[in-house]
């Protein structure tokens, strides 16, 4: 049986699906330094303004409680498609990243600057200084030491990710490995997600009076599950990720506060998110009920994520909206409000929701989101390729959601108002309902809109490394010990 929200508490007839308070036009300002926050595998049911049950994030809550919370804000259901689609604003069909490829530890591929262009880099085309503390993963710092640089960040503190080969670079958390211009090392007895928060902090100090465009994805609340140095006691794995949970809550806070004693809160847009839904068994309840589906699902559960965007006196305060927005809207919005140029010869999936957050609209122009890719990406001769020529993926508009197969046909329908959980097929046994006809024609247009062969990752070629995975599943280094094992010569590379 599938687990649904709470009708009562994640339906749109319970939103307040405009705007509170306007926020007065005449207080926009001019280039306004952006924080962009997101949490790793956290699903809405984990943060008490969006009525989670047995847990309280009170600064998270703050900046819903002062700012506009959207209840209709889609990630891609895992953490490499988010991550590509946040940084091009654009769908993972067309940058070819359907699905996850955690580049540090298998090689082969990497995010590469020459093909895809981030909104780091189109901010600093506008004069922001950049920053990213948190959790990268998409390129191998001992291939790209300077990848950041390349993608447009100033500066950065990133853990490096899982590089095969290197134990000490798995830890994230407690004696992290982390990546900064000045290469990559251990942090004995510290807790990472302190030592990303307290870079960040430096740099914001540092730059505070120039715009900045900061980007922290963090490493939290992502397995493997630990204590925290609020709560050194946990022991059980739920109680370590409750832990985990009010520990995000607390850097939350602590960066708020930071932005509050350097003078710039006025002209600070924060925006508070997460990646994707909960992972495996670790799903919270509202009302008592479990979400439908977390990480690596395409129910709203695994997609449907929290998203606050906060600014005294320049985003609507105590506001909430059904308006429709996903990942790939971030890079065009913060174009907008930086007065930055969209980046020349792309073509863009999103648009700016500037306005909205800003309080001069009432609604996002999103007619429809979609959210694509889970599960591992493959590896053959030519590179890495998603689990299928086409993925699977969905599509909403803010009644009706529908269901795209593998052969790029809609296959399911569900009635979101009536049926948030998703439980009933509307397509199952008979044609749709009439009230559904012009949606069902608008998300066809959609799915006939978008080639029969997702694209694949584009990356130059480069000389083999010994941790890289092989088409056949074992890595260059395992194919050498073995070989070796065996009497043979040393492999080249």
């Amino acid at each position: 049986m599938r687990h649904a929200l709470l009708a009562t508490a994640f339906s749109l007839a319970c939103l307040s699906a405009v705007l509170a308070r306007a926020a007065d036009p005449a207080a926009s300002i001019d280039k306004p330094n952006i924080l962009f926050i997101m949490v790793d595998d956290l699903g809405k049911e984990w943060i008490s303004c969006y009525g989670a049950d047995g847990i309280q994030t009170p600064n998270i809550d703050a900046l819903a409680k002062g700012g506009l919370k959207f209840h209709n804000a889609w990630s891609m259901p895992q953490c490499t498609p988010t991550r590509a689609t946040l940084l091009t604003g654009q769908y993972p069909w067309r940058t070819g990243w359907v699905n996850h490829w955690d580049v540090p530890r298998w090689g082969v591929g990497y995010f590469d600057w020459r093909e895809y262009v981030t909104f780091a880099r189109v901010m600093k085309s506008a004069g922001y200084s950049t920053c990213a503390v948190g959790k990268w993963q998409i390129n191998d710092f001992r291939v790209e030491p300077q990848a950041m640089k390349k993608h447009g960040f100033d500066d950065w503190c990133m853990w490096t990710g899982w590089e095969e080969g290197n134990p000490p670079s798995g830890n994230r958390y407690w004696d992290p490995y982390i990546n900064t211009p000045q290469g990559s090392k251990t942090y004995d007895d510290k807790f990472g997600p302190d030592v990303y928060t307290d870079y960040l902090i430096v740099f914001m100090t540092k730059h505070k009076q120039e715009p900045m465009c900061l980007y922290f994805p963090m490493a939290l609340t992502h397995g493997p599950l630990v204590h925290t140095p609020s709560e050194p006691d946990a022991k059980t794995p739920l109680a370590k990720h409750k832990a985990m949970v009010r520990y995000t809550d607390q850097l939350v806070g602590r960066l708020v506060a930071t932005i509050d004693e350097l003078g710039i809160r006025q002209r600070t847009i924060i925006v508070f998110t997460t990646d994707n839904g909960t992972s495996g068994g670790l799903r919270g309840t509202v009302g008592g009920v479990k979400p439908s589906g977390g990480k690596a699902s395409k129910f709203e559960g695994g997609v449907s994520e929290p998203f606050i965007v906060n600014c005294p006196g320049v985003v609507p305060a105590g506001a909430e909206t059904d308006a429709l927005t996903d990942f790939s809207d971030l890079l065009p919005t913060f174009a907008e409000l930086g007065g930055a140029e969209q980046p020349a010869n792309v073509e863009l999936d999103g648009v700016s929701l500037a306005p909205l957050w800003l309080g001069k609209a009432n609604d996002s122009p999103r007619q429809w989101i979609m959210a694509l890719g889970h599960g591992a990406a493959k590896l053959d001769a030519q590179g890495v390729h998603g689990t299928s020529p086409y993925v699977s993926r969905v599509l909403r508009d803010k009644r009706w959601k529908v269901w795209v197969n593998t052969s790029g046909e809609i296959d399911q329908l569900f009635d979101m108002q009536n049926d948030p959980a998703e439980s009933k097929n509307l397509l199952q046994g008979g044609s749709a309902p009439s009230s559904a006809t012009a949606s069902m024609k608008k998300f066809q247009a959609v799915v006939d809109s978008m080639p029969k062969a997702d694209a694949r990752p584009r990356y130059a070629p480069r000389a083999a490394n010994p941790w890289d995975k092989q088409p056949d599943g074992k890595n260059a280094e395992k194919r050498q010990r073995n070989k070796q094992k065996r009497g043979g010569k040393k492999s080249a590379s």
